[in-house]
């Protein structure tokens, strides 16, 4: 019965009958759409007629179309007959000719998208299915049609998954992250479509989208963005869901991902313009241009090679002019690629000297301009001097949105093109040359171990003239008195290249100081005639563009600034001193590590029970001093040799942490002090080390200060250790002799057990037992009492 003869009753089929009712349309017969599709006209005028709105038929047939189109019904003589049908009789109708043709628009596009999202739905390449997934949870979103728009996000979400592209996955699923807010709202249906989020209000869904969102960012290496995710999360977690130990494991992601801003060299990814040409393409690529992000160490070639392989049929244009209306009309496929460099908008807060680990991030990542720069010659041919017609076209090309974010490609939405001319080039190209320069020296003062030979290369460019020619090539074009007569408006730019080459010469400096400490027996020669070459060119140019002075930021960062992160935590053992004790920190305020992170962690030192007879009273009242001084010395060198010829640096394995193994040498010109025995506790093992005990008159040491360098004297090991003199009288009986033994084993020694009076050997560590510790080198301890007890410690609390 058709439906427009139900009277009165009609209303109370809406929006019931639309879904069967659009079933019977799709089915493919043209004469059955031509007499159903009016249908739809009347259930719009019926319900405008009772609401004066056909709302409800409009959300029905919306959400019914997708799923038809998807389940395969549909086709693109069905989108014709139903823009013609329904137009003709919205056109006619007094109400509705405007919101009727409004609606009908709106249906036709959805179905444009939907017929191009089946057609690519099971095909092999999921870039194209990811980009017609775009293209229908942008048109939702349009619409402000919240459920479907979440549908194609998860969609799009899971092909990321499926190609690995985790920050693609993260951004995607912070646009439903978005639409939440922080409160304890009840979570609508629509907005909990995955069976893996277990949250009844908007607070708990938005909590949990965060933490995978994080989880995606750190494996996509965009440490910045869990940063910022990560600090809005924790505000709620400290202030208002009052979750301490969440909020704990939160802070120690964030601080994990802060080393790896320093620590982890990430590559730079490429950017490439790609226009599509040529009717052969399907309808969401033919006549566009897109800037996509390559891969990690994809160059040009293998994007060019992957690309094509999407697309056999289609053939490469050689050159990166746009084409014209001959092959954009023509039935083939036509592409057209070309690397491009993103434009650098760096934040306020970098307006100064930063580490290039940092900065080096915001280079390549959050960029929505890219320019392509073309050389142009004009005027007449100079073969002396090509810079003097060099001129620069140069395309910028802004993107729909900034890259990387829910896709690794984005259509381009404007272009223009601005030309350069010789002289602006030429400042242009000294400023870039300078910021280089500038970054590889900052480089190098952070990270001492780099190897030297990019260094090299950059540095022999700049100052042997018969390399590049340098900026000489400069001073011929536009440096002349011809060339300020012919353009008398650029005195002001030369003046900005000359002072730009003034500021090459500090740079310089500091990058051959560098070069100077770091190279090899081998390459002496060529750094040599490097010096050279730069001490002709710094008095030419100091002597015609004045003295530039190295800015006070580099002076600071050679003088004081710690190594970076990276040195830290790759700086083998061996390389370290043994009579340093070297702590590495995780921050610039020297504080330790956490235990289970890379770096090393310092535990506390339990101190042992120290000497209760001055130094001075043992001189006095020992009449055979000198001839014990002597066996002593003897006893020191024989165990000193040993120590030295066991304990080589190379012998050393890397450990999560290294004892503070303090010898003879740390302060020759001070009185000998007592030694004390600690147990240092360091990475889950057990070893003796000797730490020197504090001065008899000294009762509390002062607090531990962080300091810059990593070495320490007598006195701050004394502080690192926490050891304290109360309540010990330096005039009683002294402790007794230790007992001999050869074969001690104290690698098991628990911290509550006994010790025996000091001073007993420290046992090696493990990987070599059995070797004696340096002895003082002044006065032996005197000989034990007949009796022995045990004593306690004042100091320590250990039962001895």
């Amino acid at each position: 019965m058709p439906f427009f003869i139900q009277g009165q009753h009609k209303i109370k089929f809406i929006p019931e009958m639309v879904g069967p009712m659009l079933e019977m349309t799709l089915i493919p017969e043209t004469e059955l759409r031509k007499a159903t599709i009016p249908i739809f006209f009347d259930m719009m005028q019926c319900e405008f007629h009772f609401t004066r709105s056909f709302q409800m038929f409009e959300n029905e047939i919306i959400t019914k179309l997708d799923h038809e189109v998807e389940g395969g019904r549909g086709d693109e003589q069905y989108k014709v007959l139903f823009d013609k049908i329904l137009l003709e009789h919205c056109r006619k109708h007094k109400y509705l000719a405007k919101s009727g043709e409004t609606f009908v628009r709106l249906v036709v596009r959805l179905m444009e998208r939907l017929l191009d999202y089946r057609t690519i739905m099971h095909d092999e390449n999921k870039e194209n299915r990811m980009s017609c997934t775009v293209n229908v949870l942008n048109f939702y979103k349009e619409i402000e049609r919240e459920e479907m728009y979440i549908r194609y996000l998860y969609k799009l979400c899971d092909l990321h998954k499926e190609c690995d592209n985790y920050t693609e996955a993260a951004y995607t699923l912070l646009l439903h992250a978005k639409l939440l807010k922080w409160s304890e709202d009840v979570c609508a249906a629509h907005l909990t479509q995955r069976d893996g989020y277990q949250a009844t209000t908007q607070g708990q869904l938005k909590e949990q989208l965060y933490q995978e969102i994080i989880h995606y960012f750190d494996k996509g290496k965009m440490w910045e963005e869990a940063i910022a995710l990560g600090k809005e999360l924790a505000e709620q977690y400290e202030n208002e869901m009052f979750d301490y130990e969440q909020l704990s494991e939160l802070l120690k992601k964030q601080a994990q991902f802060y080393e790896n801003i320093v620590k982890v060299i990430r590559p730079k990814p490429d950017y490439f313009a790609v226009g599509y040409y040529g009717q052969g393409f399907p309808t969401f690529l033919r006549g566009k241009v897109f800037i996509y992000r390559g891969k990690e160490y994809e160059r040009r070639e293998d994007f060019e090679a992957r690309l094509l392989t999407q697309f056999p049929n289609a053939e490469k244009m050689k050159t990166t002019s746009p084409p014209g209306d001959e092959i954009k009309s023509s039935p083939g496929q036509y592409i057209q690629c070309f690397t491009v460099k993103p434009k650098l908008d760096l934040p306020p807060k970098f307006h100064r000297p930063v580490s290039e680990q940092i900065v080096s991030f915001y280079r390549v990542n959050e960029v929505q301009r890219f320019e392509y720069s073309r050389p142009v010659r004009r005027g007449e041919k100079n073969p002396d001097n090509e810079f003097a017609n060099m001129w620069i076209e140069r395309t910028v090309y802004t993107t729909a949105y900034k890259l990387p974010g829910i896709l690794r490609w984005f259509e381009v939405k404007s272009v223009f093109m601005v030309e350069i001319s010789p002289l602006e080039n030429a400042i242009e190209t000294m400023q870039l040359t300078n910021d280089k320069l500038n970054s590889m020296v900052q480089q190098h003062l952070d990270d001492p171990s780099l190897p030297i030979n990019p260094l090299s290369m950059l540095l022999n460019g700049i100052v042997d003239p018969a390399v590049m020619g340098g900026f000489a090539n400069y001073e011929k074009a536009f440096f002349t008195e011809r060339y300020l007569q012919e353009h008398p408006e650029a005195h002001e730019k030369i003046e900005k290249l000359k002072d730009l080459i003034a500021w090459q010469i500090p740079f310089l400096a500091e990058g051959i100081r560098i070069h100077g400490e770091k190279v090899t027996e081998a390459l002496r020669p060529f750094h040599e005639r490097m010096e050279a070459c730069f001490r002709q060119l710094k008095e030419k140019v100091e002597k015609q563009y004045g003295v530039r002075t190295m800015p006070s930021s580099l002076d600071d960062r050679r003088g004081s600034r710690p190594r970076s992160m990276v040195r830290s935590f790759t700086m083998p053992s061996s390389s370290r001193p043994l009579s340093v004790a070297s702590v590495s920190s995780l921050s610039s305020d020297s504080t330790p590590s956490r235990p289970g992170s890379d770096g090393f962690a310092l535990e506390p030192l339990l101190p042992k029970k120290m000497h209760s007879r001055s130094q001075d009273k043992l001189d006095k009242d020992d009449p055979e001093k000198e001839k014990k001084d002597k066996k002593k010395e003897k006893r020191n060198s024989k165990h000193q040799e040993i120590f030295d010829k066991e304990f080589k640096p190379a012998d050393l394995s890397p450990q999560p942490s290294e004892a503070v193994i303090l010898s003879e040498t740390i302060s020759p010109l001070r009185p000998q002090r007592p030694k004390s025995q600690v147990i240092s506790v360091l990475g889950g093992e057990r070893r003796f080390s000797v730490s020197p005990s504090s001065p008899p008159g000294q009762q509390t040491p002062p607090p531990v200060m962080p300091r810059a360098k990593l070495s320490f004297s007598l006195q701050s090991s004394l502080e690192l250790n926490g050891m304290t003199v109360t309540g010990v009288d330096t005039a009683e009986v002294p402790p007794p002799l230790p007992l001999k033994g050869s074969t001690a084993d104290y690698g098991n020694l628990m911290e509550t057990q006994d010790l025996v009076g000091s001073p007993v050997p420290p046992p090696p560590p493990p990987h070599q037992r059995h070797l004696p510790p340096p002895l003082p080198s002044k006065t032996p301890p005197p000989p034990p009492p007949k009796t022995t007890r045990k004593q306690t410690s004042v100091d320590s609390g250990i039962v001895q």
